[in-house]
Formats: C-alpha cells, structure tokens, sequence
C-alpha cells in the first residue's frame, strides 16, 4: 500500500463515533453527492432541450433513450469493477469522464451547430458510464461511515435526491434560457466537476480483514487508497461469485426478490398509468403535476425521518409492513374521485414506499460484506434501472385493454407480494440495523 494518500479511516466498526449528520467526512460525500445529481438533472434537461431543437420528436426520443442500452448491458460488470477498484476510485473517475464529456458537448455546441451525432454519443457515454457509476455509488456509503449510521445515510440520501429534482430542473431550464442548451450544460459539467475534489478529500474504511483474505475468491481490495493489492480474479468469476453469494445469503436472496416484486408493481402506475389516470378523471397535466409532488413530498418525509432518527428497530418488519401498506395505497389511487383525495393518497404511497425504499437499502448496505456491496448494487440496480422500465409498455397496453383500475389493482398486488416475501423469509423478517 502507498503511504502518499491518507484516505483511510479505520476498519468498519458497529457503531460510529458521531451520527453521520455531524460527521464532516459523511457529509463531504453527501455534498459532492449532491452537486453530482443537481449536475446529472441540469444534464437531462439541457439535452432533451438540444434534441428537440435540432432533431425531429422521434430522433429526440432516440437521443433521450440510447444512454438506456449501454447502462442495461454494462451494468453487472460495473459491479466487478466496483469492488475490483474500489468505489471511491470508481465515482471520482465517473464524474472526472462525466464532466469532460458535458464540458466538451458544451464547447462545440458554442463553437457550430454540429447537429444530433454529438447528443448522441453524450447519451451513449453517460449511459456507459453510469454502468459503472450507479453501482460505486450504491457500495461508497457503507466505506465512509459505520454500520450503525447507515439508515441515517440513506435518509440523507433520499432527501439529496428530492433536493436534485427540485432544484436541477429549474437550473437547467435557467441556463437554457439564458444562453441555450450549451451554456446549460457548461453549466451541468461545472456541477459534476465540483464533486471531483469534495470526493477526493472523502476519507475511507478498509475492507474488514475477512473480507479482504478469503470471502471473494482471488480479490483482494484495500480501500485505503482504493489500489488493488493482489492480482484480481477474472471478471466472469468474480461475477459469478457474486451471483452465488447473493442467491446463497439468507437475507439478501429473499430481499433482492422483494425489491424486484416492488419495483414491478410501482414504475408502471407511477410513470404510465398515472398519466392515463389524470387524463381520464379530466385533472390535465397540472392536476398529475400535485400528484406527483404529493408523492415526492411523502417521500422526502420518509428520508427526513430516518436522517434524523437513524435508526428503525425491526427493520425487516417495517419494510413488509411499509411495503404492504404502500400498495394498498397504489391500489386505492385510481379509485379516488378527487385530485385532492389523489393528492393524499400519492403522499401516503410516497411515505411508505419511501420508507420500504430506505429500508431495504439500509439492509442491503448492512447485510453484503463490503466487498460485494459493488456487484450486490449492480444487481438490485438492474431490477430498477434496467427491468421494471419494461413494464410501462405493458401497463400501458393494458389500461388500454381493461382501463385503470384493474391495472392499479394487479401492480398493488405485485408490489404487495414484495412484503410478503419478506414475511416468509425467516431472517430477512428478523433482519435488524446495527446499534
């Protein structure tokens, strides 16, 4: 190991000093956290905006979706990378390539009119990249605070989400406005650089000694600097191991199932079927405009509960009882005649599947050794990312062929199949978070 880098800090223990929210090390990783996804919102914007200027509706549809490919098909390798490399190193070298990217879309946008091709190979690098990213992002918290603060994290975490998307639409449309789509993502690459040195300076924990001399195969990673220590297994193994210690663990197999059977049931209603709904009960696009906020301020409830209490007990029970309770709420929705009763409800789903959400997470990040957390993310983030998309076609077709309420219905029960999974499973219902 280098002694050049002082990144480290001790070993991963139960419990933590100080609760992560006066911890300064957590919360430079929350900053360039958010100033990433604030960047990444401002980016979205900025290049549905260029699409639609320079190309038809159909080629900006491509453009918006091409990015969806290479983040589907590389994202279980960018597990292995993850905990190959370590996921300091591989989120502070995604955003150093995010960055320069945008950066250089920016300047030759200000320089000539170069028309769709660069947008397109902007979307197809930020989709490969977040291959990598999304699953170094999911594995770094567990590196940079204790076991027993990592409920805490995943409540600072949602409510840096909810915060992104408050305020990077509005930025975008700001700068697109004020000097159009190149100065908006300038704009967006000046965001995600800013996370570059706040995660450089982030300090964080070796792998425990069990996880480092034995439990992966031929991987051995010290995340003191985040430099490999010995020569890796090959990337076919290591993800294989992983696909084994996953199906083998007696929390995180049932889990993975829950979270799958969640994601399933939620994305359709939420994305295509709400959409349908708001048409056929005449609120327009404002009226769906409230519910949404409606859910995402149930949501930022539930991150703010947990940033502040830390800790639930019976984190397995909560998670099936929240899971449960959301998708009755899911199902309730398309039968409320009024926007503000849907308003209501689309809290409440918020609330609860933002707490089942932060739930699950915490026990992910609690129950993988660290040294899997990368491949055991890239897992979990293909079910949401990559699979449940695949279902709004399908819920689609289907209000089409049998209306709302029977679609709403069928995605509640899914997704409440979810909590009964959990409940059945012995270990993941008994599952805690650490003191």
């Amino acid at each position: 190991m280098t002694e050049t880098l002082d990144t480290s800090i001790p070993s991963a223990a139960g419990a933590s000093d100080r609760p992560a929210h006066r911890d300064s090390n957590v919360l430079r990783w929350l900053g360039a956290y958010l100033s990433s996804m604030v960047g990444d919102s401002v980016y979205y914007t900025a290049l549905s905006w260029a699409a639609v200027q320079t190309g038809t509706p159909s080629q900006a549809g491509v453009v918006m979706a091409v990015s969806a490919l290479p983040r589907a098909v590389l994202l279980l390798g960018g597990g292995v990378i993850a905990d190959r490399l370590g996921p300091r190193r591989v989120v502070i070298g995604s955003d150093a390539v995010r960055c320069a990217a945008v950066l250089a879309v920016a300047a030759l946008l200000f320089l000539t009119t170069p028309g769709l091709w660069p947008l397109a190979a902007l979307s197809l690098v930020f989709g490969a990249v977040d291959a990598v990213f999304i699953p170094a992002v999911g594995a770094l918290p567990a590196r940079v605070t204790a076991k027993d603060q990592l409920a805490r994290v995943q409540g600072m975490r949602g409510l840096a989400i909810r915060l992104a998307n408050v305020v990077g639409a509005p930025l975008g449309g700001l700068g697109v406005a004020v000097g159009g789509a190149a100065t908006a993502f300038g704009l967006a690459g000046l965001l995600i650089a800013v996370s570059v040195p706040l995660l450089i300076s982030v300090r964080v924990r070796e792998l425990p000694a069990d996880d480092k001399d034995g439990k992966v195969g031929t991987l051995h990673t010290t995340d003191a600097t985040d430099v490999p220590e010995a020569a890796p297994a090959q990337p076919r193994r290591e993800l294989r191991d992983g696909f084994a210690y996953i199906r083998g663990h007696r929390v995180l197999a049932p889990l993975m199932l829950a979270i799958a059977l969640g994601d399933f049931g939620f994305v359709g209603p939420l994305n295509i079927g709400l959409t349908l709904l708001a048409d056929r009960r005449g609120w327009g696009a404002s009226g769906m405009g409230w519910v949404l906020a409606g859910f995402g301020v149930g949501a930022g409830i539930a991150s703010l509960l947990l940033a502040v209490r830390g800790r639930l007990p019976r984190a397995g029970l909560v998670a099936a009882y929240a899971i449960l309770a959301g998708s009755v709420a899911i199902g309730a929705l398309a039968y409320v005649p009024s926007l503000l009763g849907a308003v209501g409800v689309s809290l409440l789903v918020g609330l609860l599947a933002g707490l089942s959400g932060a739930m699950c997470g915490a026990l992910l990040q609690t129950q993988a050794e660290p040294a899997y957390l990368g491949r055991v993310t890239a897992v979990a983030s293909l079910v949401s990312l990559g699979l449940a998309p695949l279902s709004m076609p399908f819920a689609g077709a289907a209000v089409a062929a049998w209306g709302v309420a029977p679609v709403f219905v069928v995605s509640a029960a899914v997704c409440g199949l979810g909590g009964v999974v959990v409940l059945c499973a012995p270990a993941l219902r008994r599952a805690e978070l650490p003191r």
